[in-house]
């Protein structure tokens, strides 16, 4: 399960579809591209309620990986980030799709 997701994240790096780290995130969630945001559980709680904050605001999902730490996260991203938004809707319901079927994702 952890393996797929992990696919479709790498996936979604190729094709040009993340925003990479907490401000870039911000700025995808402001104007209105990010479709999913996904968050490590190993982020801070400041930065967690934050990007949070701006989600709920434009009414975007957010995802708290339980399992998934900074580093796993971001090799298959191939950059260093515990915080990425998905700015593509296919991507972003296949996520949430395959994280429900795991069972291991705390929804917001």
């Amino acid at each position: 399960m952890k393996n797929k997701l992990l696919s479709l994240l790498g996936f979604a790096t190729k094709a040009g579809k993340l925003s990479f780290g907490a401000q870039a995130s911000k700025a995808a969630l402001c104007a209105k591209k990010a479709k999913l945001v996904v968050i490590s559980f190993e982020i801070s709680a400041k930065s967690q309620k934050e990007i949070t904050f701006y989600a709920n605001k434009v009414g975007v999902e957010t995802l708290l990986l339980q399992d998934i730490d900074i580093m796993t996260l971001s090799d298959a991203v191939g950059r260093k980030c515990g915080v990425l938004s998905v700015n593509d809707s296919s991507f972003a319901n296949a996520i949430k799709a395959e994280m429900k079927m795991g069972g291991n994702v705390y929804d917001k």
